[in-house]
């Protein structure tokens, strides 16, 4: 197998590798796009199941397409819970959070490798123009039932360039079928495609677009994380992966996109003509009815598949889906790397799924806390000013800092924490005069600004841990209570009775 057809590098690779890992059920009987794939979808994600993958989809034809939903959902077993995930970046099934989020963040520390353009691709093998594309014939999905229409971009990844080509962004942002040859989506300030769409139209001119679905599954982490301005992702994932991408330009514009991708679309993403999109199931898990913005048009003039494509789906919602796999996590990530830039001694970030990833856990170094001399109140000053102004900390409403008692990756162990350690307002620092984020339930259909404020930071950082870089007290758990010998001769007995440790913090 040749590195571009790797799993982490090719997704038609990837799918197999899921079916080869008992992590993918085909699904053969025909399936209708309209709710039917979504609901199945969702019940993978809550129940923690393998991916569906649709073969027979309901109106499918001329192999346009197939679905795989769930791509980066999470697995029951807990010794390879994020093997999807890990799947994305060549890792083996059983590494954890942390060293998943160790290789996205490894490429800030290499130097670039830039893709490798080819003039054959299999992303070309049959292409449709003109008046041969509608859109409203193809088999996309209603995710939701009060959805305000079929949102065939929900895991595909969005190519635009700025105007004087230095730097190329990819980006997932949701999109929706307008009519037969328009797309309507998010463009929202600070993302990446808002601040290329605004140098087009300071140009005055239409934004060359691509969106690409069924890209290789590193390109789509690295599309998910918000790693710095003017950076393009083909150069990170090169980096990353150790390999040159390979990518192909498009028919009907200069882009360069993923050689291997299953579908993409060409064409212009408008900087003047705007229409209604939404509501839609966002990343918090609600549906707002009625609720619809206008948004940008895009216009679709060309489109190019493989054989038999498939495209891949997020049924987001609530807990666990694509959303808080990968933005919450990345975002994290990016998070806990600048705080370290900013000397805070900052070990480990994570944003816990139990709060529909609107929380970040940031874990301190109580003694490096204690050499340097912070106070509660100037770190939890600086921490927001470094997070809360940075492009990083858009979509993050509360962090919580915590001691290294505390494992970040564990949603328990972070809410134990926070619901213990952090005293409501005297604890806390509130945050008004930076972007918030408007997807947040509280946010647009709350009280106060609907993008302003409502950030904050929660000290779950106890008094002896500023003073000494200690803590002064023994957690009530089994890892902490009890002596070690007595833990090795009950652990086996206990298994032998029909307990399961494999999440025992031992």
């Amino acid at each position: 197998m040749s590195s571009q057809e790797s799993p982490h590098l090719n997704f038609r690779s990837f799918v197999e590798a899921l079916r080869a890992d008992g992590d993918l059920v085909a699904i053969d009987r025909e399936v209708d796009p309209n709710l039917e794939a979504a609901a199945i979808t969702r019940i993978a994600y809550e129940t923690d199941g393998p991916a569906p993958l649709f073969n027979n989809l309901k109106g499918a034809k001329d192999g346009l397409f197939r679905i795989l939903g769930a791509p980066a959902g999470l697995r029951r077993d807990p010794t390879t819970r994020y093997g999807r995930l890990a799947r994305h970046l060549g890792l083996e099934p059983t590494a954890t959070y942390k060293e998943i989020l160790d290789k996205m963040l490894s490429a800030s520390r290499l130097p670039p490798i830039e893709p490798t353009t080819v003039d054959e691709a299999v992303c070309k093998q049959h292409k449709v123009f003109g008046d041969d594309i509608d859109l409203l014939r193809l088999p996309a999905p209603m995710i939701h039932e009060a959805d305000g229409g079929r949102y065939i971009q929900t895991y595909g990844m969005h190519v635009v360039q700025s105007p004087d080509g230095k730097w190329t962004n990819w980006s997932i942002a949701r999109a929706m079928i307008y009519d037969n040859k328009h797309l309507v989506g998010l463009v929202i300030e600070p993302q990446h495609i808002w601040q290329i769409h605004q140098l087009w139209k300071k140009e005055g001119r239409e934004v060359p677009w691509a969106l690409c679905f069924g890209v290789p599954p590193a390109a789509i982490m690295a599309s998910s994380m918000p790693i710095p301005d003017g950076v393009s992702e083909a150069d990170y994932v090169g980096a990353m992966t150790g390999t040159s991408l390979e990518l192909v330009k498009c028919e009907t514009n200069d882009l360069l996109v993923p050689a291997n991708a299953e579908i993409v679309f060409e064409g212009t993403l408008s900087i003047t003509e705007r229409r209604p999109e939404g509501p839609f199931g966002e990343m918090h898990g609600y549906v707002f009815p009625g609720d619809t913005h206008e948004w940008p048009l895009y216009t679709v003039n060309a489109m190019t598949h493989r054989d038999d494509a498939i495209l891949p789906m997020s049924a987001c919602g609530r807990l666990t889906d694509e959303t808080h796999t990968l933005i919450g996590a990345l975002a994290a990530a990016e998070i806990g790397r600048i705080c370290r830039e900013a000397g805070l001694p900052v070990e480990n970030a994570f944003s816990p799924f139990e709060s529909q990833v609107t929380w970040v856990a940031l874990q301190f170094d109580p003694a490096q806390v204690h050499a340097q001399g912070w106070t509660p109140e100037a770190l939890r000053d600086k921490v927001g000013e470094v997070v809360f102004t940075h492009k990083a900390g858009y979509t993050i409403h509360r962090l919580i800092l915590v001691g290294n008692d505390i494992d970040v990756y564990d949603g328990r162990d972070v809410l134990w924490a926070f619901s213990t350690r952090c005293r409501p307002r005297l604890d806390e620092t509130f945050f008004e005069d930076v972007k918030g984020f408007p997807l947040v339930p509280y946010m647009s259909h709350g009280n106060g600004h609907p993008a302003k404020g409502g950030k904050v930071v929660s000290d779950a950082l106890m008094p002896s841990e500023y003073k000494t870089g200690k803590k002064d007290w023994i957690a009530a758990d089994f890892r902490s209570s009890y002596p070690t010998a007595l833990k090795r001769k009950v652990m086996p007995q206990a298994e032998a009775d029909g307990y399961d440790l494999s999440t025992l913090r031992a």
